[in-house]
């Protein structure tokens, strides 16, 4: 394996780690910003590198569309093409069969899509996605998965996710450079805990490198979500790193963290920091609004980001949506935000003061104590007493189990609030 995962500190299911890749050595937990093929929207390499980003995703499909792995491959890797000196992570292709649904026919030998470039059919099987993956040169690479969203029900799930297990021994055994690029598996099973453990104890019997949660955040409660971590990261190795795929809501990367996952990736800082929203502590600021046309204050006073030293709201305000600087701007601070979030969780394990950490981000977000249900049954189960976060008629501890947690009194399950 071309990787060490070494735990540095704990608080119960939480810990901070030190991942080392043939490019880098990060930190976990960890976000990574996707930059679909081979760059983040508006912003250098050299500025991720002063935010402090330690992995970039890359999108395989989109990248063998244009310009093409064997380009890639000729010209160097993936790495020097982009001049980005530290991780990658690459994804399967498999996340397609969801969002280009109506362009894909899936079968057992592989998905065929229709290309929205020029119409022309791409199939793409689990040996070609590795073939490509291995083209591309990303220190992680992802192993083709049959995705389908966790709202749909009914035997389509079973089928995925027994799919999912066939297709993880072909990937394994087209993967070429196993000594330079770590081959992570998936796992699949819906809302499933009876299919989510099968998946997870095929996987583990692969003894991959790593391995990822999928199918979540598409539209699931979030009683349901955090329960599917929660089960994932109960089976899945203490010694292995484990990434929440998808997930990159600040709220939620802080409760995965808090139940053991260590690496999570999502557009949602770059994509609202194009409709004129920045991350603070407090949530999100929407600088399009009429009231941040006079404020001279920066996006957030405790941010040390470039952005907040150097420009006020109302200079934002006028450019968001308006000017491609604006959204530059916004998603330099947005990632800024997330790679101190990262810091903060990080430090906070190894430092022992963890719940420390979470109740004060929850005093933050959540002022008036009116935290999410999810949120409260969620650090039960991760030994974290946010009482003093919640008004008393918000704190109930009342009727079932969540899968894998061993933890006997919860709220029950409950659409997100």
């Amino acid at each position: 394996m071309a990787l060490r995962f070494e735990v540095l500190g704990r608080f119960n299911r939480a810990r901070a780690a030190r991942l080392t890749l043939p490019h880098f050595t990060c930190q976990t937990p960890l976000f990574m910003p996707v930059g679909t093929q081979g760059t983040i929207k508006g912003l250098t390499t050299d500025q991720l590198e002063e935010i402090g980003c330690q992995i970039i995703l890359g999108n395989t499909y989109h990248l063998e569309l244009r310009p093409g792995s064997q380009l890639i491959d000729d010209l160097g890797g993936l790495h020097k093409f982009m001049n980005w000196k530290r991780a990658l992570l690459t994804d399967s292709g498999g996340f397609q069969m969801v969002s280009l649904l109506h362009l894909a026919d899936i079968t057992e030998e592989g998905v065929t899509f229709q290309s929205p470039v020029d119409g022309k059919p791409m199939l793409l099987t689990p040996e070609e996605s590795i073939h490509i993956q291995n083209n591309i040169g990303a220190d992680i690479i992802m192993a083709l998965d049959d995705v389908v969203k966790t709202t749909i029900t009914g035997p389509r799930i079973e089928e995925a996710m027994y799919r999912t297990l066939r297709w993880i021994d072909r990937c394994i055994a087209a993967h070429k450079k196993p000594d330079v690029q770590n081959l992570f598996g998936i796992v699949q099973g819906g809302l499933d805990p009876v299919l989510r453990d099968i998946c997870v104890k095929g996987l583990v019997e692969r003894n991959l490198p790593g391995y990822a949660i999928g199918g979540l955040a598409g539209g699931e409660d979030k009683d349901s979500f955090w329960r599917v971590v929660a089960q994932c990261t109960a089976g899945l190795p203490e010694d292995k790193p484990r990434y929440v795929m998808g997930v990159g809501y600040p709220l939620d990367i802080v409760v995965c963290s808090a139940l053991g996952a260590d690496m999570y990736d999502c557009v949602y800082p770059t994509r609202t920091a194009r409709f004129g929203t920045a991350l603070v502590p407090e949530g999100v600021l929407k600088l399009k609004q009429n009231a941040m046309a006079t404020d001279e204050r920066p996006i957030d006073p405790t941010c040390p980001c470039m952005v907040c030293k150097n420009y006020t709201r109302a200079y934002l305000h006028c450019l968001v949506t308006k000017d491609a600087m604006g959204s530059q701007l916004l998603s330099y601070h947005n990632l800024s935000f997330m790679m101190r979030l990262s810091r903060d969780l990080h430090m906070s394990i190894l430092e022992g003061r963890f719940p420390e950490f979470v109740r004060g981000f929850l005093r933050m977000q959540f002022p008036k104590g009116d935290v999410p249900k999810w949120v409260r049954n969620a650090m039960v189960v991760a030994g974290i007493d946010i009482s003093e976060c919640c008004t008393p008629a918000k704190y109930p501890r009342d009727a079932m189990d969540a899968p894998g947690t061993d933890i006997p009194e919860l709220c029950p399950p409950t659409k997100c609030s």
